[in-house]
């Protein structure tokens, strides 16, 4: 059976959720390659010296008995140690709007940045505006824009399109997700990495499609700045990610692919694989 495409935003395209992707299974642990610069990383939460750091794999294991019967990608970096852990981690999937993370990237380092553009970006990453993003696609590149930030990132499984209008076809792994939010930490420029940072900050419960982001790393309660994707493809599959850092101290992917679920039923089981994450991660009190 041939399958149908419903992406969000794509240039005069078809939108993720329409808009807003293929994956399988097996433990792997991401490696940390990443660019480093003098920049300093947002700073961590102080530990105690008496605390050992949490083993990541053992937290990776729970998330992922938490997923069900679901094709998940997941990787976690410790942007404090370095350590890195996942589950299907290299397991490329399309990325809906994840997409937006790398555009953004290249954008703001390609020099002085107009301010019609940094609202655009500031619309893509908070509200997944797709109009934003089909623009800045357009003007900016977009499909040189995604060799040149895997280049740069480290990022091993991070493909263009086969088709240069459907930017939510943009292949990634979540180990590559997991790298990308290290090479924003620890590789940006400081204003660079600020405005990224703010701007997931400022996510809204409410796309601007009208989907509901609050699940994953943005369900109510979660410490975290995050981005979403989501995007159906016919006739059943729904391409449900969520990513980000949680407790400025963890980059956190979990992608996903779900068939004949209700948006509802596949959201409250990726809230349940970072909720699982969170109790592992994040000590009590």
């Amino acid at each position: 059976m041939v399958a149908v495409a419903v992406v969000a935003a794509v240039i005069a395209l078809v939108h993720p959720r329409t808009a807003e992707c293929t994956a399988h299974a097996s433990l792997v642990a991401p490696d940390s390659t990443a660019s480093t610069s003098a920049d300093a990383p947002r700073p961590a939460a102080p530990r105690s010296a008496e605390a050992p750091a949490p083993d990541l794999s053992a937290a990776v294991a729970r998330a992922v008995g938490a997923a069900g019967d679901v094709d998940l990608g997941l990787a976690v970096v410790d942007l404090e140690t370095g350590a890195t852990a996942g589950a299907d981690a290299d397991t490329p999937f399309r990325s809906a709007s994840l997409s937006k993370l790398l555009v953004a990237v290249d954008v703001l380092a390609s020099g002085e940045v107009p301010a019609a553009d940094l609202d655009r970006l500031a619309r893509a990453l908070s509200l997944s505006d797709d109009d934003a993003m089909n623009a800045l696609w357009t003007v900016h590149d977009g499909m040189g824009a995604i060799g040149r930030v895997a280049t740069q990132a480290g990022l091993t499984a991070t493909h263009a399109p086969a088709d240069a209008s459907q930017w939510g076809d943009v292949e990634m792994s979540a180990a590559d997700v997991a790298r990308l939010y290290r090479y924003i930490a620890t590789g940006l420029p400081t204003a660079d990495r600020t405005f990224i940072v703010d701007a997931l900050s400022s996510a809204t419960p409410t796309a601007a499609d009208g989907f509901d982001q609050a699940y994953g790393l943005l369900a109510p309660g979660t410490d975290a700045y995050a981005k979403q994707g989501w995007m159906w493809y016919l006739p059943a599959d729904l391409h449900l990610h969520t990513s980000g850092v949680l407790a400025d101290r963890y980059a956190v992917a979990v992608l996903s692919v779900q068939t004949g679920v209700d948006e509802q039923t596949a959201k409250d089981r990726l809230t349940a694989v970072t909720g699982e994450l969170v109790a592992a991660l994040i000590p009590a009190g």
